[in-house]
């Protein structure tokens, strides 16, 4: 792995970066007693040597977040109950200087290692760099290595949320005026977006790869005829050019002035070539062909079954309580209602032509919305349990 945080940042960037990452190490092992930590590594872009480079007239500055991952001996959820409010705190208190947000999640190495092959372990145990410990942490998660095996589900939930991002987005654009964070927050939803397309499109052929630059590789040598069973020629050209967009913003962001019209204008390209993907992906993933947003949302299909009912029934009573278990879906798992409810938010409550219907949507996400503010305060509740 790189030893750089970027690929071409200045070395000032580089320096600030590394300090910052020296803090952070010094921060944790104040905040955890030193026999309870394993190891910490930086994870994301910055861990992979794709961090993000925001280029100014005083040099360059840093963009996404800083990602920790703070590895613990004994009980994961102990230890979150006992240094997850530090940790928290700690990167609130580094997040200004260090000009960024920086982040921390508490995970165990056999978590990591008895988990089933997910899109965002592959990225962790690819792509990292360790500030404390080493990589025999990571032993036995070969099958974490191995891009082909990532199942397909993972690549609907990149599209969820990514797709969630871009409804989010929508709530900022919709206002009388906008500010520069507002149409910032936008422009970085819909970048985002246009490299999750590609990268869908990828996971989905076994052909996914932890560098987004690798990937974007992969997905100009590629011909349409490949991507035939989810997308036309036409769309799969499209969503190549997205990409490359997208790949572009992610290692050289940019801040672009507050338009709305230019924002709405890409809001919509954007939402009408997910629409797209989402149908040609979940048609594949699920065996049956959708030939309509309406057919997928309205579908009595399980479209969670990976996850054992048991544990269905359980996050289903300690979520939604008694009404939970008493639903007719309690076996199921709550990320249909969160696909289900973002397919019907950002898909057909945003067409001018269709009238929303509340009654649907309050069933998904276990509320009572009456507009679109209730409806997507709501949503993002239930997006951030499942997502």
């Amino acid at each position: 792995m790189s030893q750089r945080f970027t690929i071409d940042g200045d070395e000032a960037l580089e320096r600030h970066l590394s300090r910052t990452c020296d803090l952070v190490k010094e921060g944790v092992t104040r905040v955890i007693p030193a026999g309870k930590v394993a190891g910490l590594l930086l994870g994301g872009g910055y861990g992979r040597g794709e961090g993000g480079v925001l280029r100014g007239n005083d040099g360059d500055k840093p963009y996404n977040d800083l990602e920790f991952y703070v590895f613990v001996r004994g009980n994961r959820l102990l230890a979150e109950k006992q240094y997850g409010p530090g940790l928290h705190a700690l990167g609130e208190s580094l997040s200004p200087a260090a000009g960024l947000e920086v982040e921390f999640k508490i995970v165990t190495a056999g978590q990591v290692r008895n988990s089933p092959t997910l899109m965002f372990y592959y990225d962790l145990v690819m792509g990292h760099r360790w500030l404390l410990g080493e990589e025999t942490l990571l032993e036995g998660c070969e099958h974490h290595r191995d891009e082909t095996k990532i199942p397909l589900y993972e690549a609907t939930r990149l599209l969820m949320n990514r797709c969630s991002g871009l409804l989010f987005a929508l709530t900022r654009l919709e206002k009388s005026a906008i500010s520069l964070e507002d149409g910032d927050f936008a422009h970085r939803n819909q970048a985002k977006l246009k490299l999750a397309l590609g990268d869908v499109l990828l996971a989905a052929h076994g052909k996914y790869h932890w560098s987004c630059r690798e990937r974007n590789q992969r997905l100009g040598k590629l011909s349409s005829r490949e991507w035939s069973d989810l997308v036309t020629a036409a769309e799969f050209d499209e969503i190549r050019d997205l990409h490359r967009d997208g790949t572009t913003f992610k290692l050289h962001p940019v801040r672009v002035p507050p338009d709305t019209e230019a924002l709405l204008t890409t809001q919509r390209h954007l939402t009408r070539v997910a629409q797209s993907l989402w149908l040609g992906l979940e048609s594949k993933r699920l065996g049956v062909g959708f030939a309509s947003m309406d057919d997928y949302i309205h579908s009595p299909i399980n479209k969670c079954s990976e996850v054992p009912a048991w544990r269905c029934l359980l996050l289903n009573l300690r979520n939604f309580g008694a009404r939970g278990i008493l639903d007719s879906r309690r076996f199921r798992y709550p990320r249909e209602r969160v696909l289900n409810a973002l397919a019907f938010l950002l898909f057909r409550v945003t067409d001018a032509s269709v009238s929303a219907d509340w009654t649907f949507c309050g069933q998904e996400l276990q509320s009572h919305p009456s507009n679109l503010s209730d409806a997507l305060q709501a949503y993002r509740r239930l997006w951030g349990r499942f997502n």
